[in-house]
């Protein structure tokens, strides 16, 4: 839940579609904001409003302005992530459109999705059981994993949003994996279409 990262949606989109047959892709949360539990205010609607109105310009993608004008928000991303991560885990070929249709609700369309009923709407557009979302979602195995996902993604050395770290499974038998950094932060398909191929062709 970045901004950057809803910038980034045409690009992981075409990366799905373009390299569906030689790459699979595997959605870890990182956890920015997770368990924030202070109200934002107006410094905090500042900058963010500068992030994305930097991430507008440079993708063209939409936002709601209108965000701003909350005035009891609290920022926690951590709903988000288990909803990915519970979706993940019931219907995982469904994941990456969830992440987008998240991205989008919250800021193109100014949803709250720190509210389940919404998460669970949009589950449910996608195929899932609404009854079997909620239930999965409140578990505590749910906020387990999505830790899980939190600890993998600082195990990687992730620091920015979007990162793209491609791993080489059949390396050494699947002992040791090789791991490779093709972009930390946001990158247009363009910049990243090249250094996927060059990994690939390794």
């Amino acid at each position: 839940m970045c901004s950057w990262c809803w910038g980034f949606a045409p690009a992981i989109n075409t990366i799905r579609h373009k390299y569906v047959e030689r790459l699979s892709i595997q959605l870890v949360v990182g956890g920015l904001r997770a368990g924030n539990d202070k109200v934002m205010d107006d410094e905090a609607k500042a900058s963010i409003r500068h992030h994305w109105e930097e991430v507008n310009k440079a993708t063209g993608q939409p936002f709601d302005f209108n965000f701003f004008e909350r005035n009891d928000f609290i920022y926690d991303t951590e709903p988000a992530c288990r909803a990915c991560v519970t979706v993940r885990g019931l219907k995982s070929d469904t994941v990456l459109n969830y992440m987008e249709l998240l991205h989008k609700s919250f800021y193109a369309n100014n949803q709250d999705i720190t509210d389940t009923s919404v998460l669970a709407s949009l589950a449910t557009s996608l195929g899932v059981d609404a009854n079997q979302f909620v239930e999965v979602f409140s578990s505590e195995r749910a906020r387990t994993a999505t830790h899980n996902d939190f600890q993998v993604a600082c195990n990687l050395g992730v620091t920015g949003f979007p990162t793209i770290v491609a791993v080489d499974k059949a390396v050494n038998n699947d002992i040791e994996n090789r791991y490779a950094y093709l972009n930390m932060g946001y990158s247009p398909f363009e910049v990243l279409e090249p250094i996927i191929e060059e990994w690939l062709a390794v």
